[in-house]
């Protein structure tokens, strides 16, 4: 049997003006986690929320919050977002290597790299697991898995369905080739973050993703006990 699939709701797409009753509706739907997508307006072009919204979740649910801190020199963070209640730090794998050419510039998106410096990013992976917390990396669609022995140090790898931004974007199948060559070496978590739905969750559990990332799919469903059900039950053998 492979590993049960986790559901992990991105609050992105909640209703900010009811949040505690948003949250309490992912508890009782059985979502596993909820997932806070910080943006910054310089690695992505778009502002979403900080810190501030982990500090109100964290005293309103007993669910693991993940960060995925889409930001431009993210160790400048690591400590305020795991002081406001964050249980997973999820740092993007752009923020340690030498960016293309084609995205070198303030204003081009998506960041995308093809080598890190491993030991950097490995100090801020030791920082995160130091503090008794989890510690992933993160995919772009177009960065490949270039992680080499800082396999050893993750919890987790999320994968990036979609080019970081927005909500709302389209699967990109491209991606399900990464998760098939993490299968083969890495015993961590690998999730899957971006147009996750009924439909293409199958895909990214087949390839093997044990962690679906959904907001819209979730936040947007008439049952959405019904859409985590689903989820849930495509379990890889």
């Amino acid at each position: 049997m492979g590993k049960d699939i986790q559901v992990s709701a991105s609050v992105l797409c909640a209703d900010f003006t009811k949040l505690g009753e948003e949250v309490k509706k992912c508890e009782v739907a059985g979502v596993d986690m909820l997932h806070v997508d910080v943006m910054d307006g310089y690695f992505v072009p778009n502002i979403t929320i900080g810190k501030i919204i982990v500090e109100a979740l964290h005293p309103i649910t007993a669910l693991p919050i993940e960060v995925h801190l889409m930001i431009e020199n993210p160790w400048r963070y690591i400590d305020d977002f795991i002081d406001a209640g964050a249980d997973i730090v999820s740092l993007h794998t752009e923020c340690y290597g030498p960016r293309r050419a084609s995205c070198k510039e303030f204003d081009q998106y998506p960041k995308e790299v093809d080598t890190i410096d491993i030991e950097k990013a490995r100090r801020d992976v030791l920082k995160i697991k130091g503090r008794g917390k989890k510690a992933h990396m993160v995919l772009n669609p177009g960065t490949p898995v270039c992680f080499g022995d800082l396999l050893n140090d993750l919890d987790g790898i999320l994968i990036m369905s979609v080019n970081p931004g927005f909500a709302k974007q389209k699967f990109m199948p491209g991606v399900l080739p990464k998760i098939q060559e993490l299968c083969k070496t890495f015993k961590g978590e690998i999730a899957i973050d971006g147009g996750v739905n009924g439909s293409t969750a199958l895909l990214a559990v087949e390839a093997g993703a044990n962690i679906l990332a959904t907001a819209s799919y979730f936040f947007g469903a008439e049952n959405q006990k019904e859409a985590v059900g689903h989820l849930k039950s495509l379990q890889k053998n």
